[in-house]
């Protein structure tokens, strides 16, 4: 289900890349964290970093390892990258939140959690290396 809210920047979501994508590029539904901010008007976009548990071989400058305690659910239980190099405008319509785990009657339980605003620090550097607007 997309999302009825514009979400914040360091919001872990979840994407579905499965549309519109080739490969090498992000092609799967995965984690990511929202980057942009809130347009000023309505927008129906906006800018994520993927999220792999995949380590980068190598790992570069625009590579960031994230804390655990960014992590909503079973994602903190993985070694997780954020691959700032990856990064992507997408609409809405491609974001849902985390589904962190079900109530004893079975309903499901969904999350728009903030990552630790390190991590989002070290992501948006990690973003600006990978464009060349900054030095590793």
């Amino acid at each position: 289900m997309p999302l009825t809210f514009h979400p914040k920047p360091g919001m872990v979501l979840i994407c579905d890349f499965n549309t519109g994508f080739k490969a090498p590029e992000m092609i799967k539904r995965r984690p990511v964290v929202v980057i942009s901010p809130r347009p000023r008007r309505s927008n129906q976009l906006c800018t994520i970093v993927p999220l792999s548990t995949t380590a980068p071989k190598p790992v570069e400058p625009f590579h960031h390892r994230m804390d655990p305690r960014s992590l909503p659910g079973k994602l903190a239980r993985r070694e997780t990258w954020a691959k700032c190099d990856m990064l992507a405008t997408v609409s809405l319509e491609r974001l849902d939140r985390v589904m962190v785990g079900k109530e004893s009657g079975g309903k499901r339980i969904y999350v728009a959690e903030q990552i630790l605003a390190e991590d989002l620090e070290a992501i948006r550097r990690g973003v600006m290396i990978a464009l060349g607007i900054e030095a590793p």
